[in-house]
């Protein structure tokens, strides 16, 4: 398959903000790529090579793709930098000059998808000494080879800036398409998707074998679940009769949700909510995992810092073990815990659909028999009846450092990536130096000024609507930010920077700058009102006016280990809404008449 074709689809999925026009050029592409290729094919749509959580990755700086341009192109060091200061991509940059060399076919040959796939592979797994050199000359070789669409392309996908504007779920939807004729078998698709987090593994089992062999798609050690989400309320009134009068209540903790593997051959990986491998950052947690009696298994829990008397700590002083050097010292300054809750496999057996009473039953079983308790327990959970119980569950969590309560529905089945109110967060607003949070996701910013000049000084947010996969926006933050948090999100914020809006973002404001939404922050608000300049919740409450957050403020937390789509959704700012509502209309009439007769 010559990549060339590749390459047209991309620069045309770059010159539409239309997911259904997506949609249709991801259609014809799979038409023309041969069985033994979809996969391949789904993951260069990604921008990757591999699923996330095999955490291979490209890891080419833009230094060493720029002189890999300097080398294929014999350009001068400054013309390339004089290019990049005119186009700001890289990508372009290649392209320009592919076009200017001399004797240009003379050296070109057709690339192809499978050339570009092999190279690219080896291109990250090379590492060591000298590493960076090796990898300059496979990407040199494959520019003197590309025609100047390619060569933008290939330098885009090596420095992570593809930015197509293709999410999962709109690959999904071509391959529905493209293989049963209908978007009816999507959700088929993405069960197992689900199950696996390999999309490219999904696509060549439909492309070689059909939606039958799809649909038995079940988990595997080794493999990441997508985790299942949980919905919010905001009384244990509306939680306990969403439950019909009977529900297990858990520890909210402030921590890191961890899903941990072992696998026959006796290995134990711990997967991050974001399907990161992060096995070495809480490796101490291991030899406890590896005790529990069984060859293979998957397990939830939320790792939490906790402090010399075994008090749980803040979520911020976790974040230390996140630092890429200096681990050692880490653990031992920052102790952890893992507070399992969940167990989806068993040796064969798949617990995904048994209910949350058969899963725990099973967890503590396991917990009991484990040879070494050091450095994990169980989540404290209590059977719950009525809305006193959770409200005094609720003070007894929040005693012990935990941020509220997850009510839990007896009889559901493992909803993998599912949100749904068979999980409930329930987190106290209203307390003193409480309130709760949202975690919204930046897709655009405006440049600071005075003592913010050179960094972004205003960010603007969005929430999540997961029924059309859309980012809609709903609030500008400029508050609560210090030096050095702004220094830090402008830096990484500028891996994500894009000329126009994506495709998957709704907005009708202006940003000076546009981003990928990929970076999720934590913010608190006054109170949520309708405004006609945000698209978030557009409509559902007056026509024309969308969700607005009054008197916005950054936390303090880059949710890293949050993907932009676990961000606070639109349905979920509906009902703080409507929450709002009821409580100011409660106050009214607690409030005592001015003039009593």
């Amino acid at each position: 398959m010559d990549f060339a074709l590749l390459a047209e689809a991309f620069d045309k999925m770059t010159r539409t903000s239309s997911r259904t026009e997506l949609t249709s050029i991801l259609v014809e592409v799979f038409k023309k790529t041969p069985t033994e290729l979809v996969s391949r094919v789904s993951y260069l749509t990604q921008g990757k090579l591999f699923p996330d959580f095999m955490g291979i990755e490209i890891g080419m700086a833009e230094k060493t793709a720029a002189k890999a341009i300097e080398k294929a192109y014999g350009a001068d060091p400054k013309k390339v930098q004089e290019l990049m200061r005119r186009h700001g991509d890289l990508g372009d940059v290649a392209a320009e000059l592919s076009v200017s060399k001399e004797q240009r076919s003379l050296s070109s040959g057709k690339l192809t998808v499978e050339e570009v796939y092999k190279t690219m592979e080896e291109i990250a797994k090379t590492s060591g000494s000298g590493s960076s050199q090796t990898k300059l000359g496979m990407l040199s070789r494959l520019l003197n080879s590309a025609s100047s669409l390619e060569a933008k392309f290939l330098v885009r996908f090596v420095t992570g800036k593809l930015r197509l504007g293709v999410a999962d779920f709109t690959v999904l939807d071509a391959l529905s398409l493209r293989f049963t004729g209908s978007k009816e078998a999507r959700e088929k698709l993405e069960h197992a998707y689900n199950l696996t987090s390999d999309l490219g593994y999904v696509a060549d089992l439909l492309a070689r074998h059909g939606l039958t062999v799809v649909e038995k798609v079940e988990v595997t050690a080794g493999k990441p679940v997508r985790p299942m989400l949980a919905e919010r309320m905001q009384s244990a009134e509306e939680i306990i009769n969403q439950m019909n009068g009977v529900a297990s209540a858990e520890y909210k903790l402030d921590g890191e949700r961890v899903q941990a593997h072992k696998t026959l051959e006796g290995s134990v990986t711990l997967f991050s909510r974001r399907l990161e491998i992060i096995t070495e950052q809480y490796s101490d947690v291991i030899p406890a995992l590896t005790s529990l009696p069984a060859k293979q298994f998957i397990v939830e829990g939320e790792v939490v810092a906790i402090s010399s008397a075994g008090k749980y700590l803040p979520f911020q002083e976790l974040m230390h073990r996140r630092r890429k050097y200096e681990l050692e010292a880490a653990q031992k300054e920052y102790p952890v815990v893992l507070n399992l809750f969940d167990v989806l496999l068993v040796e064969k057996e798949s617990m995904i659909n048994q209910s949350y009473e058969a899963r725990r039953v099973r967890l503590e079983k396991l917990f009991e028999k484990a040879k070494t308790k050091h450095n994990i327990m169980l989540v404290p959970a209590s059977t719950v009846r009525d809305s006193t119980q959770i409200d005094s569950l609720m003070e007894e969590s929040l005693a012990a450092g935990c941020e509220g309560l997850v009510v839990k529905d007896l009889q559901s089945s493992y909803k993998a990536g599912a949100r749904g109110y068979a999980w409930i967060k329930f987190k106290p607003e209203y307390r003193p130096n409480v309130r709760d949070t949202i975690d919204l996701v930046i897709v655009g910013a405006n440049h600071g000024m005075g003592r913010r000049a050179g960094v972004y000084g205003a960010f603007l947010l969005a929430a999540y609507d997961e029924a059309v996969d859309i980012f809609r926006t709903t609030t500008k933050v400029g508050t609560g930010f210090s030096d050095l948090d702004l220094e830090k999100i402008s830096k990484a914020l500028d891996e994500h920077k894009i000329a126009e809006k994506s495709p998957r973002v709704d907005a009708r404001v202006n940003s000076e700058v546009w981003f990928e939404p990929k970076m999720v922050i934590e913010i608190i608000a006054s109170e949520i009102t309708l405004s006609p300049i945000y698209s978030a919740g557009l409509g559902l409450v007056r026509p024309g006016a969308g969700f607005a957050l009054r008197f916005p403020k950054f936390t303090g937390k880059i949710r890293d280990d949050k993907a932009p789509e676990d961000a606070t959704t639109v349905q979920e700012l509906l009902e703080m809404y409507h929450k709002q509502i009821r409580q100011l209309e409660k106050g009214k009439e607690e409030t005592p008449s001015a003039n009593p007769s």
